[in-house]
């Protein structure tokens, strides 16, 4: 009996008792070629793919942040070409090319997308968009890393545009405060954070960037927009002293008017925010003057442990879904919610709405107090 015949013969038989035979093949197929690398931050629906770990994976439906692997949600479509890493969108060893095309604004971007931008550095669509700027629209577009070269020139690996892992990059920064002083810098901004390392940080990432657009919106209409560093009214100034402490007032009757983003004054806070940051502040009040990650660090204190006139830290109403209106009433509510000053209230929205915008998310809501 031929082979043939004996390979027809023992199919047919194993058809019949349930066995599965395996033949041999002529020779092994070629790799397919890699889909775009698994985002942890993108959202996949039904049929899209993505590779990890050097497979192919096809989403089963709507899915966000499950590692392919699980079976549950991904079906493994069999090894690629390559080799590609897993999280964040990063390419691994395996000599991968950075040979993507330049992003062009008005060109429709879907999700998987990677694009090299004016500046050199790469990034990857983490949302379907219209041809939106990668450094300005951060929920749309994630910095992507790569190794090889570019068009016959070698390129290196990129890093992402913004400092510390802050969800606000500095291009976006510099739109939102394009008259601002130069004592208000955004190295000054970022390295203050390490003092609340919750502060726009938690939750998923459009809450980070809804809290760090209410923070600067605040900040914004507390400075005219980063412009003023201290309180402009100094006929206020001796009146922030309250003598009944019993640490007094030893910088002076008139040394603790209102300073830095969220302008911050009277002896009692001073002393307070110095406490909790490890700066003798009671002492040296022009500290928050004069050295921009104090400034900054003052505003921060106040936006993650203070109520102020509300019922919580601003900071926890926007990771609490309170909405931005809070904030409002807990920085200056008793003067301006409940109708006290509407015009004031409508000017942080404002803010708050521009930036969001920049940012690339949706403002929520409860945006007024």
């Amino acid at each position: 009996m031929s082979r043939q015949r004996i390979i027809a013969f023992l199919a047919a038989f194993a058809a019949l008792v349930g066995l599965a035979i395996l033949v041999p093949l002529a020779s092994p197929a070629s790799a397919a070629t890699c889909a775009s690398p698994w985002s942890s931050s993108a959202v996949y629906t039904g049929g899209m793919a993505a590779s990890y770990n050097s497979h192919n994976w096809s989403a089963k439906w709507w899915t966000q942040g499950e590692t392919p692997g699980n079976a549950d949600v991904w079906a493994d479509q069999g090894s690629c070409g390559g080799s590609t890493g897993g999280t964040g969108g990063t390419t691994g060893g395996g000599g991968g090319s950075c040979n993507y095309p330049a992003w062009a604004a008005g060109q429709n971007y879907v999700t998987g997308n990677i694009v090299r931008y004016t500046d050199g550095n790469y990034y990857i669509a983490e949302h379907d968009n219209p041809g939106y700027d990668p450094v300005i629209s951060t929920w749309y577009w994630d910095p992507y890393s790569c190794t090889g070269g570019t068009g016959g020139s070698t390129g290196g690996t990129t890093t992402p545009p913004n400092a510390g892992g802050f969800v606000v990059s500095e291009a976006q920064f510099n739109q939102m405060f394009p008259s601002r002083n130069s004592f208000y810098t955004y190295s000054g901004l970022t390295a203050a954070l390490s003092a609340y390392p919750g502060f726009a940080n938690t939750g998923s990432d459009t809450v980070k960037k809804q809290e760090a657009a209410a923070f600067l919106a605040n900040v914004s209409h507390e400075t005219g927009g980063l412009v003023y560093i201290v309180e402009q009214n100094t006929a206020n100034y001796p009146t922030y002293c309250d003598a009944s402490q019993s640490y007094g007032c030893p910088a002076g009757q008139a040394a603790y008017y209102g300073r830095g983003p969220i302008q911050l004054s009277w002896n009692f806070n001073y002393k307070a925010a110095g406490d909790a940051l490890g700066i003798d502040l009671l002492h040296n009040p022009n500290l928050v003057q004069t050295d921009a990650a104090v400034a900054w660090k003052t505003g921060l204190w106040y936006w993650n442990t203070q109520t102020g006139p509300g019922t919580m830290t601003p900071h926890n109403a926007m990771v609490n879904g309170a909405g931005f209106g809070e904030t409002i009433r807990s920085i200056n509510g008793s003067i301006e919610c409940n109708g006290g000053n509407p015009a004031q209230v409508q000017s942080r929205v404002n803010s708050y709405q521009n930036f969001t915008s920049i940012l690339g998310v949706p403002a929520g809501n409860n945006l007024s107090c």
